[in-house]
């Protein structure tokens, strides 16, 4: 059985995931902000099995340093790095935001 990788959300990305569950909470109300939270959780956390799953970032500064890009929902996107046996989570971001400027 193929060994797991190590899964580490950095500083921004804890913070981004906070903002946009407060935010769902705000608007939407807690079960939302519950369910956006859950569904993005077990969506990264699939990349503990495929580290390789997400695509390589379309941006290609940001595809030439490693980074690469992870569909969450209609609206967020994980921006990661695989390094070694560590997956690496950078940004938590709404896909329509110019986030590749927070990367470079």
């Amino acid at each position: 059985m193929p060994m797991r990788s190590n899964l580490v959300y950095l500083t921004p990305a804890s913070n981004d995931m906070e903002k946009i569950v407060k935010y769902h909470i705000l608007h939407s109300g807690v079960q939302s902000g519950r369910a956006i939270y859950s569904r993005m959780k077990t969506k990264i956390a699939r990349l503990e099995d495929f580290p390789l799953m997400g695509q390589t970032h379309p941006d290609p500064l940001l595809a030439a340093v490693g980074f690469r890009k992870l569909v969450l929902t209609d609206t967020y996107v994980a921006i990661y790095k695989v390094v070694g046996d560590t997956i690496f989570i950078y940004r938590v971001v709404n896909a329509r935001s110019d986030y590749a400027k927070l990367l470079k």
